[in-house]
């Protein structure tokens, strides 16, 4: 099903939706991260009672709002006719891509309630291993609308 009245507004969309994904990777980046310095910190110390406010902004603010723009907009590219050929493979494994992407993000969800309610018990290293996720599953979701391999 596809949806004539987008097809004007084409450019825009397709703008406006690599404008949220890029805050939402950014966020993604930049989220786990934070976790490392986190763990860093003695619980219930100035910094991590910083740190807190910090990841809550961060995802409340930035993350979560980007994510939800990103799906909107993906949703309407889909919507235009033309764009996508249902045939064709590269949009499945982007799909499977994106989704895995809100799973992490889900993840990383939950990652800031266990440090908000001190209950954190993974490592640094746990985080920096972490924070390369969205970084591969971003060059994955890339690759396949740029190139299209198949």
């Amino acid at each position: 099903m596809t949806l004539d009245f987008l097809a004007p507004a084409y450019p825009w969309i397709k703008a406006l939706h690599v404008i949220s994904m890029i805050a939402w990777m950014a966020g993604m980046l930049y989220l786990p991260r934070l976790y490392v310095y986190h763990c860093a910190v003695p619980r219930g110390s100035a910094e991590s009672e910083r740190f807190k406010v910090m990841e809550r902004r961060l995802l409340k603010q930035i993350i979560n709002p980007a994510m939800i723009a990103t799906f909107a907009f993906g949703i309407l590219l889909a919507l235009t006719p033309g764009i996508i050929d249902w045939h064709a493979g590269w949009w499945h494994v982007k799909l499977t891509a994106v989704i895995l992407m809100s799973g992490f993000h889900g993840a990383a969800s939950k990652w800031r309630r266990d440090f908000r309610d001190d209950r954190n018990t993974r490592p640094q290293r746990f985080y920096r291993i972490a924070n390369e996720v969205p970084t591969l599953l971003m060059v994955v979701i890339v690759v396949m609308v740029i190139v299209r391999p198949f």
